[in-house]
């Protein structure tokens, strides 16, 4: 099979392609990104012939799908909305399968902050969605929306769970990418950039969907907080997590919860960092007046500590989650939860954060190309990975030293 990365010169993006280079059924790995410099780094990185370089730019129609009709799948790794759909509409209109990373449902885009997205004419966001999936179940196209880690991961565990129980009540899904706990103080917020931050920062602060006593409720991101202790794996740290819209595809494709939230995880004194940034203002998008020119807060913020927040030599990243779901089996109440901690691959300079994502994206483009995905339009990730699909790639991370505890309570 023939693959192609979108956004194959960033980390996530060269992450896929190094997955996808050892495996015999792959036969050719497109990198697609704006310059020659940054895609031969990768291809030289990973090693292999089987990548091949394409410089594109995403606003050249033709040239799009004429270098897309060449492929399989597509794997979308790419930063904002904006790319992220144009990309997703050609290659709708090309008839290639599509594994995308980005953690808007497409079938239902958030309506807040939406980050350059170009919406037809005569069209609102909800008509977009379902007008996008129809037309990608009418060109036999399998779009799989969201998989990496959260979503990704978040949801096939989270989803796989439900289908193991006869009653599902309450679900919470806590994921996030956090630095090491020595990298950790050395930079503000205790955080680290693993990827896109300005993306993060956004995230932070729109308002998103929940579940709470079985209705569908809007919420500021950031609030619900909630500290935790994980002790699996040897580890036994203190964290804390808060609402943030990772995983959008739930409220839509499993309706039937009770309470339903996706957490981000941090250190502690992360979420109180946040909330001062909020509360002063430094987050916000609308331009303020400064001494006679105009600038976005967020944007000076982003400057002046993104610096501060790349990776020292040597520091590496964490990638958590602890997922609980709750309801009832045989008339009794049970409890499965779900645990991963996931260290960076030293030796290959590769980070958790590409592993846990860029892997799954991987896995997930293989199995569409073998046909084993088999529904058509814009599929979530906990309806494409089915139950016998579930045992498969837990497999595969399993291989790649990524390991996902699951443990089934019965509660009194």
């Amino acid at each position: 099979m023939k693959i192609l990365v979108f956004g194959g010169s960033g980390k996530i993006g060269s992450a896929v392609a190094w997955d996808l280079a050892p495996d015999p059924e792959v036969e050719e790995i497109g990198i697609v990104g704006r310059h020659i410099e940054t895609l031969e780094k990768v291809k030289n990185w990973v090693g292999s012939d089987k990548v091949k370089p394409h410089v594109l730019d995403i606003n050249d129609k033709e040239a799009v799908i004429a270098l897309m009709k060449q492929y399989d799948v597509g794997v979308l790794t790419l930063p904002d909305r904006q790319t992220s759909y144009k990309t997703v509409d050609l290659a709708i209109e090309s008839g290639l399968n599509i594994v995308d990373t980005i953690e808007e449902f497409h079938r239902t885009p958030d309506a807040y902050e939406t980050e350059g997205l170009e919406i037809p004419e005569g069209m609102n966001l909800e008509e977009y969605g379902e007008w996008l999936h129809k037309k990608a179940s009418e060109n036999n196209v399998t779009f799989v929306d969201g998989m990496g880690f959260a979503p990704g991961l978040s949801n096939i565990t989270v989803g796989d769970g439900m289908r193991k129980i006869d009653v599902s009540e309450r679900a919470v899904a806590r994921v996030g990418g956090i630095p090491s706990q020595e990298a950790a103080k050395n930079h503000p917020l205790r955080y680290m950039i693993t990827w896109a931050f300005e993306h993060v920062l956004r995230e932070y602060m729109i308002k998103l969907d929940v579940i709470k006593n079985g209705k569908i409720v809007e919420v500021n991101a950031a609030t619900d907080r909630e500290k935790f202790r994980f002790n699996q794996f040897g580890q036994d740290v203190e964290l804390e997590c808060a609402v943030t819209p990772g995983m959008p595809s739930f409220l839509f494709t499993r309706p039937e919860l009770q309470e339903f939230a996706e957490k981000t995880v941090r250190w502690p004194g992360h979420w109180d960092g946040i909330q001062t940034l909020k509360e002063c203002g430094m987050l916000d998008i609308d331009p303020v007046d400064f001494k006679g020119t105009k600038i976005v807060p967020r944007e000076f913020l982003l400057s002046m500590i993104t610096p501060k927040l790349l990776p020292n030599e040597g520091e590496t990243d964490v990638c958590v989650m602890y997922n609980t779901l709750e309801g009832k089996k045989d008339g009794k109440k049970v409890k499965i939860e779900y645990f991963m901690w996931d260290e960076a691959d030293t030796t290959n300079d590769i980070s958790s954060m590409m592993r846990v994502t860029g892997y799954s994206m991987a896995i997930t483009a293989r199995m569409i190309g073998r046909g084993e995905i088999k529904e058509k339009g814009i599929v979530a990730p906990e309806d494409a990975i089915t139950p016998k699909l579930y045992k498969k790639f837990i497999g595969e991370l399993k291989k790649r030293n990524i390991e996902i505890k699951e443990v089934f309570q019965t509660l009194k």
